[in-house]
């Protein structure tokens, strides 16, 4: 048999065999796929028919498939010709989760959930749509603690800070779509403001808490609810009369009702996208969130659309949160500062989650701001006031401020330049390498960790984790296999009828749908052309209980590994990036997948402290890739497809710096450090953006 072109006679005839095989083993699974893509858990049973295209059987997007390379490609789901008739356009099937638009019948809730945000836009004062006065513009660049020294001496009142905020916000979403609902008529009726500049009818729970965070506009992630008028009101009638003490609050939000009693102005929520679990934010509800910087752009996910909002000033605070980098990744995209906790540090009971009970790798509530004094300010004002009176599954550690620059000391970092299938992009590589540089003439050791790639069937015994960090594609495994340990089907079973998840998320979701023994049998075809699609469809499937249990084991001596490792180094912190891309184009996610957010997610399984501040911007001319540039994997030729330093020229790029668990204070005080090094060398980081007429950067 002559071979395919470029393809020697002996792997074409394996790649044709496998090809044929792929198809019987599609025909006969994909009867029994159970897709569940509404609340009432329905199965469908896909009727397909055998496609004419030699790639693959009919509409099996859900089927990773064999490329006349030879290898499995997961992270891309293909489409049969649209001539053909188990095209999407002809079957009405994009996958397994996600119909054609022909066929969803979101058009009148869609369309009412815009048409009451829209009229709500409607409905607000002239007032808003209007520049900002001049005094409006001072009263906008003062930080947070000037805002409530301010508030509080009287001299600024929280209606007026309200206004300047709300044109902000106004022209914010005009620009990125960043907003879903708008509260700025409740945000001044909170008893801590509704009496400013009086203390009048304030009890003494609200004066224990001296109103922290009085005048400070915070915004709230779309999917952290705010308690309603009634339950508040509740909350006050049941709460203890001592002075400084409240019973545990069954209600939503406790981050947002401790700043609300604080006096912060709880102004909006804020854009997500469907399922949480993406890398664009983006949904058939709300439509798409773009990066405030290039509108062609994403802001990221999952809290992109409070990323999109602080980034253009019209909010101090974003309160968000974070399993495996929803926070960090869109401060990284709209080059802002953040701040993951780790769990039980910042209240988190009662933000909703697409994934509640999820225990091997919790979410974190997590606030995002426009300067790093803010985020500092807002997370020891939280800490302060005491949130595990409010939150039973906070700690009750008090704020401990860090001096780690006494007596001129200096520190050691370590820097991950690599590790994981996808290496870092150049835009992204040379901010790391800036903070790098800067600390080192800031006399601090900068020592650079090597991450191993996993050797399959290596045993975790095979290296030292006290010379390097555990391998890192290890514990990437471990994490997937908690996140997605249930197959996909809570959050499957939380989509409305019709309603589909963004094409990354259903690239995973689909390949956890097919069944274990085709992933098993795939994985052996491809073990040695691509080791990493191999390990992914070995692992992507549901778990029994006896399973889940062996991996939160694994979890925990993989976090042991990494303290020795740590405490061996003696490391003060770990820089690294965020991403390993900058802000990509919308639609891109899918080439650049979920998986490539492994430097994220491997300190969330850590549950690392971890921090993201902007360091620089993309340069066309300084970014470019090399001419002899190749990349490593198939999954990393296909995200370095999305990769374009032009067309992502003037984007922000950011780092993170990484301190152990529970070291929130130590984490921002390295950050300061990081960004007075960056100082001391000339950069710095000025906010670009420009939203709405006459109005200035942040």
């Amino acid at each position: 048999m002559p071979g395919a072109p470029g393809i020697p006679e002996r792997q074409s005839v394996r790649v044709i065999a496998g090809r044929t095989l792929l198809a019987w083993l599609g025909v006969i699974c994909s009867r029994h796929i159970k897709c569940k893509t509404t609340s009432r858990h329905e199965l469908f049973r896909l009727n397909r028919s055998h496609c004419a295209v030699p790639c693959r059987p009919a509409n099996s997007s859900v089927l990773p498939f064999i490329s006349y390379k030879g290898h499995v490609d997961l992270y891309r789901r293909p489409t049969c010709p649209p001539c053909s008739p188990c095209s999407p356009a002809a079957t009405g099937m994009h996958g397994a989760l996600s119909p054609s638009p022909g066929s969803r019948d979101l058009t009148l809730p869609s369309a009412r959930k815009q048409a009451e945000r829209q009229a709500a836009l409607d409905a607000l004062p002239p007032v808003y749509s209007a520049p900002l006065s001049p005094a409006e513009h001072k009263l906008h660049a003062l930080s947070l603690a000037q805002l409530v020294a301010e508030c509080k001496a009287g001299e600024v009142a929280p209606a007026d800070i309200m206004v300047a905020y709300a044109k902000k916000t106004v022209a914010a979403h005009a620009a990125t779509n960043c907003v879903t609902d708008l509260m700025f008529d409740d945000a001044l009726r909170i008893p801590a403001v509704a009496n400013w500049p009086h203390n009048s009818d304030l009890d003494a729970f609200d004066s224990a808490r001296d109103r922290s965070l009085l005048g400070v506009p915070v915004s709230i992630k779309g999917k952290s609810l705010t308690p309603s008028r009634a339950e508040a009101a509740k909350f006050r009638q049941t709460r203890s009369t001592s002075p400084g003490t409240i019973p545990l609050l069954d209600s939503p939000g406790t981050s947002t009702v401790l700043s609300q009693h604080a006096g912060a102005l709880v102004h909006v929520k804020t854009a997500v996208p469907t399922g949480l679990l993406a890398l664009e934010t983006t949904s058939e509800v709300y439509g798409r969130t773009s990066n405030p910087y290039k509108h062609t752009h994403t802001s990221g996910a999952s809290t992109g659309g409070g990323a999109a909002l602080v980034a253009c000033g019209g909010s101090k605070i974003e309160i968000g949160s974070d399993v495996a980098g929803s926070v960090r990744l869109p401060a990284h995209f709209c080059g802002i500062w953040s701040l993951k906790g780790s769990a039980g540090r910042f209240p988190s009971w009662g933000n909703q989650s697409s994934m509640e009970g999820l225990e091997g790798i919790q979410l974190v509530a997590s606030p995002m701001a426009g300067s790093l004094d803010d985020l500092d300010e807002f997370w020891k004002r939280v800490v302060t006031a005491r949130p595990w009176e409010y939150d039973h599954t906070c700690h009750p550690i008090p704020w401990r401020s860090v001096d780690l620059r006494e007596d001129g000391r200096k520190l050691k970092w370590g820097i991950m330049l690599e590790g994981g299938a996808v290496p870092i992009t150049p835009a992204c590589k040379r901010a790391l390498s800036m903070v790098a540089t800067a600390l080192r003439k800031q006399g601090h050791e900068v020592v650079e960790l090597f991450v191993p790639h996993h050797v399959m069937g290596a045993r975790p015994t095979d290296y030292s984790p006290y010379s390097t960090p555990p391998d890192l594609e290890r514990g990437l495994n471990i994490a997937y296999q908690l996140l997605f340990s249930d197959g996909g089907q809570q959050i499957r079973s939380l989509l409305s009828p019709g309603e589909s998840l963004n094409k990354a998320s259903s690239s995973v979701f689909d390949l956890l749908a097919y069944p274990k023994y085709v992933k098993q049998f795939l994985a052996y075809l491809t073990r040695k052309s691509d080791p990493a699609a191999a390990s992914l469809l070995r692992i992507m499937h549901g778990k029994s209980v006896t399973e889940l249990r062996a991996l939160t084991a694994q979890r925990d001596s993989y976090r042991a590994e990494w303290h020795s490792g740590w405490m061996e180094k003696g490391l003060d912190f770990v820089i690294t990036v965020p991403h390993p891309f900058p802000a990509f184009k919308h639609g891109e996610s899918e080439k650049v997948n979920l998986m490539t957010a492994g430097f994220t997610t491997i300190f969330s399984l850590l549950d690392y402290t971890a921090g993201v501040l902007p360091v620089t911007f993309v340069d066309k001319d300084l970014d470019r890739l090399p001419d002899d540039f190749k990349p490593s994997s198939p999954m990393a030729t296909l995200a370095y497809s999305a990769y374009d330093a032009e067309g992502m020229h003037g984007l922000p790029l950011g780092v993170q710096v990484v301190g152990r668990r529970l070291e929130e204070e130590r984490v921002l005080e390295g950050m300061k450090i990081v960004q007075d090094a960056l100082k001391q060398q000339g950069i710095v980081f000025a906010n670009q953006v420009k939203v709405g007429a006459g109005s200035d950067a942040q």
